[in-house]
């Protein structure tokens, strides 16, 4: 598949996107019409601001290949247990530790700290050097979340060729764009009309 990285989908957040961070990082990478697709991820620039888009990191990190690396990894275990839960499937062992590592990776309790002035006071643990972590750990969380929430139920896979994005279903859309709904509508109509698939 050829990636165009540098060029935007076009597309809306899929239905149920803006409400669950870990259906957004599924939904990053995007498969195109004429084998194209788009990696909201592929680079660490494009990855700090899809972060950072989403208050998960600060504008300015300065993010490497390796922490982009393991955003896209997480991306791929997310992918595979909400295909899993769509088809009804069990789900990959490593998934689920990959889901399972990423949430331990960080503390997620603030904690205790004591400044000699001001005197005590909470605060989560948040170093610049663990911004992946902390994000990876919200994501797995969020993820964990949506799979086990009754908005599970609701989840599926856009139902129009070649799109690979993932969605919670209203009523009978099984659609994440209009535009995947037309792409879908016109392929039926086209096989209806000739007898023969569209490609």
């Amino acid at each position: 598949m050829e990636e165009i990285a540098s060029v935007e989908t076009g597309l809306p957040p899929a239905p149920g996107a803006q409400r669950y961070l870990s259906l957004a990082l599924a939904n990053s990478s995007v498969a195109l019409p004429g084998g194209h697709s788009v990696d909201l991820l592929g680079s660490p620039a494009a990855a700090n601001e899809w972060l950072s888009e989403r208050d998960l990191a600060p504008a300015g990190t300065d993010m490497r290949e390796m922490c982009a690396g393991q955003l896209r990894a997480l991306r791929e275990q997310v992918r595979s247990l909400l295909a899993s839960r769509a088809a009804g499937l069990p789900a990959l062992p490593a998934a689920v530790s990959a889901i399972n590592d990423a949430l331990t990776r960080a503390p997620t309790a603030p904690l205790l700290h004591w400044d000699d002035t001001t005197g005590p006071y909470r605060a989560a643990p948040h170093p610049t050097t663990q911004v992946v972590e902390h994000a990876l750990a919200t994501l797995a969380a969020d993820a964990a979340d949506l799979l086990t929430g009754p908005d599970a139920e609701r989840l599926t896979a856009c139902g129009s060729s070649p799109c690979n994005r993932f969605l919670l279903r209203h009523g009978r859309r099984h659609w994440c764009s209009t535009r995947c709904g037309d792409r879908a509508r016109a392929a039926r109509a086209y096989t209806r009309r000739t007898g023969r698939t569209a490609d």
